[in-house]
């Protein structure tokens, strides 16, 4: 990907290390130029819509939990534990008869009866980057994600239909020290559309609208787009600007595009709803996505991250639970009442769980061997509770639930071959996944 810095802003994770942000090259155009070459590759290639008429769903909301959620302190409370386990909240019931939860997801607890509990996600590794793409993806391998996240695969299968992009992050894709859940071997054709933080005041998809005529602006973002179009003509061989010049003209009819202005106006939405959700980046994107998945987007990844306590977990879960439980909450809601749960299956979970036992610093690390997900829509059982873990939150003891197990269910409900084989730049064969199942407990 060609990166022009703008602006250096250091960022650590709990490792210590840095990354910066980047002004992707591609945006200079009002939407990312990997949006701009999967509507172009579909449209060559006459690929049109290749998912299956016996789809459960026509799209998946993914809310990822960045940093990894205590499942311990919200959806798999302890209470016979002790203490240094069980952790200083008290449980409440659900409306679900039996499902207890954390104290801290009142709202939650009333919506239960809609989502189905997965309890017993488990996989064998700790660290953040590795265990981040092999969740996204399915399949395991370097930090550096050697295959193709999951929102990518879709991207690449549905192809490009009307005037919006089929896979969109939201404000963007994970990171740690680095981007995380990309496209791999696939290429820039299917990168995700990074949206922006739609919670930022007078939010705009990459601050053009259909009005926007200033000749100031719009003098800057030409020269802006020539000063990248002539770096591109010196670099060979990079798939994702080896074509930009060809997309140039398309670009404008994108962004300008009513669909596309139409699918991200958040502010279209009432106040009330709006301040349902949440009025910060977490809740403001769910309902952006919610937004997305039925303007026609497939695949939408709402990156919320902020999970990784290993210290004062308590101090830190006091503001980001009550976040969490308003704004999951509305979306589960919004989405039933709306009926966009009929043809959209939103899926919630983190890389990882966390430690059974609260360290040194009031904190609890990294833990692959048993997490807490959410899944609701495309024909899930309301209300069900699957999989369990030991007394201490520590392994699963039922029902385990791999990545490649969820990353196949996502597939499978999109009515896509999780066993395809798709094609390496060196042209060799390899399958989307080469493990996991459907969960079919999930589904009625």
């Amino acid at each position: 990907m060609l990166d022009v810095v703008l602006n250096r802003h250091s960022h650590t994770n709990c490792t210590g290390n840095s990354r910066r942000d980047f002004l992707r090259a591609g945006a200079l155009a009002g939407l990312s130029l990997p949006a701009l070459l999967r509507a172009e590759a579909a449209a060559a290639g006459g690929k049109g819509d290749s998912l299956s008429k016996h789809a459960r769903a026509k799209s998946v909301v993914l809310v990822f939990l960045g940093g990894g959620l205590s499942h311990h302190d919200s959806f798999d409370p302890k209470p016979e534990a002790p203490d240094d386990v069980r952790g200083k909240y008290s449980q409440i019931d659900t409306v679900v008869s039996g499902l207890r939860v954390s104290e801290r997801l009142p709202m939650m607890a009333k919506v239960m009866n809609k989502v189905a509990l997965v309890r017993s996600g488990a996989h064998n590794n700790d660290h953040h980057e590795t265990a981040t793409n092999w969740v996204l993806s399915g399949r395991f391998g370097t930090p550096f994600g050697d295959y193709p996240a999951v929102g990518a695969v879709v991207a690449h299968e549905s192809g490009f239909s009307g005037n919006l992009p089929p896979y969109v992050a939201v404000p963007r894709n994970p990171s740690f020290t680095w981007e995380l859940g990309k496209s791999a071997f696939l290429g820039g054709r299917f990168e995700s559309f990074k949206a922006g933080d739609p919670n930022t005041a007078n939010y705009k998809v990459q601050d053009l609208t259909a009005n926007d005529a200033d000749a100031k602006k719009a003098a800057r973002r030409d020269s802006l787009l020539k000063a990248v179009d002539g770096l591109a003509k010196r670099v060979e061989g990079n798939d994702q600007i080896a074509t930009y010049d060809e997309f140039h003209t398309r670009a404008r009819e994108m962004v300008l595009s009513t669909e596309a202005r139409t699918a991200f106006a958040i502010d279209r939405e009432s106040d009330k709803l709006r301040d349902r959700y949440g009025r910060n980046t977490a809740g403001q994107s769910m309902l952006l996505a919610r937004r997305l998945v039925e303007s026609g987007v497939r695949f939408v990844t709402v990156n919320y991250g902020g999970w990784d306590h290993h210290s004062k977990i308590f101090e830190g879960l006091d503001k980001k639970l009550p976040e969490f439980d308003q704004a999951v909450s509305a979306l589960v809601e919004d989405m039933s009442a709306r009926g966009t749960f009929e043809n959209t299956l939103l899926v919630v979970m983190g890389e990882f769980g966390r430690t059974p036992k609260i360290n040194k610093d009031a904190g609890r690390d990294h833990w692959g061997q048993a997490a807490s997900l959410l899944f609701a829509g495309a024909g899930v059982k309301p209300g069900l509770v699957l999989g369990k873990t030991d007394k201490q939150g520590a392994f699963t003891t039922q029902r385990p639930v791999s990545p490649a197990d969820v990353a196949y269910t996502i597939l499978d409900a999109l009515g896509i071959d999780p066993r395809k084989h798709l094609h390496t730049p060196d042209g060799r064969p390899l399958e989307i996944l080469d493990q996991g199942d459907t969960v079919k407990e999930l589904f009625a």
